[in-house]
């Protein structure tokens, strides 16, 4: 009886939150799937137990639609890039430094997780825009002006800049786990900087890249604030799309179709970038 209880005892602990992530996860996401499988009347909207796959057809043949899922899959691949070039460093500084200057320096990098996203796009608005300061260096510069709002760059910048904390933390994270001692090691050893930090620390903060590195490009790929207040109405990303077809077409099945599919492509992209990466990390470890 007791060897029973036991066995029985993990189920019961993690009972409520699986009936938890059932409720708010697997049911939305399995009534979202049947909506988008169901038929939809202009005049009466979509209709239940009429279901068809033409929703999936015209996403996978419009170029519309193939044009707005490439570009949402390059715009968050570049800002996933340009956070690891960016981050990476910037946690091994931050790894390196005493207080209260890591102290200061994270609170700077965490302190834009504690404003809300619509407010930093407006505050990108103000920035980017033909008036704002960017323009205004740039005029001093002898550049300017340049349209930098309502273009790609504006959204990978507010991106970069809203993801960049997704990067930062989970490496500062795997430097912690580092023994300093390996690297001064390898620099008695006449190893250069450079050569440590490529084969030393690189290898071993590779699991910290690889989980911000997927946190940063599924948080990029699905994002709506940013692409909808800094692209405009005209250049468009997948989660706008979803919107306008939820709340302005009024089309749901197509727009949970949409959604489906966005979120089968990006666990497909991200589940293969995991496995390279993984396996790679695995080789240079041995």
């Amino acid at each position: 009886m007791s060897a029973s209880k036991s066995k029985a005892a993990p189920w019961w602990l993690s009972g409520p939150a699986l009936l938890l992530f059932t409720v708010l996860l697997v049911v939305p996401l399995g009534l979202t799937a049947v909506l988008s499988f169901n038929a939809y009347d202009p005049a009466t909207g979509p209709k239940s137990g009429e279901f068809t796959l033409a929703h999936y057809a015209l996403v996978f043949s419009d170029s519309y639609y193939l044009g707005i899922f490439w570009r949402t899959f390059w715009v968050s691949a570049l800002v996933t890039l340009i956070c690891v070039l960016i981050g990476a460093p910037e946690a091994y500084v931050l790894s390196r430094m005493r207080n209260p200057w890591r102290s200061a320096l994270l609170l700077v990098v965490l302190a834009p997780l504690l404003v809300s996203v619509v407010v930093r796009a407006f505050g990108w608005s103000m920035l980017l825009g033909p008036e704002g300061a960017v323009n205004g260096l740039l005029q001093l510069l002898g550049i300017g002006p340049v349209k930098i709002l309502y273009t790609n760059a504006a959204v990978v910048i507010a991106l970069v800049h809203v993801m960049l904390p997704f990067m930062v933390i989970p490496v500062w994270t795997s430097l912690q786990k580092l023994d300093p001692g390996v690297e001064n090691a390898a620099l008695s050893l006449n190893a250069t900087p450079f050569t440590t930090l490529r084969r030393i620390v690189l290898p071993q903060v590779m699991p910290g890249i690889l989980s911000g590195s997927l946190i940063v490009f599924g948080l990029a790929a699905s994002s709506f604030a940013i692409p909808g207040l800094l692209g405009g109405r005209r250049l468009k990303m997948v989660a706008t799309i979803v919107y306008d077809e939820y709340l302005s077409e009024l089309n749901w099945p197509l727009g949970a179709a949409v959604a489906l599919v966005l979120l089968v492509a990006n666990l497909a992209v991200m589940l293969s970038y995991n496995r390279l990466v993984e396996g790679r990390y695995k080789k240079a470890l041995g």
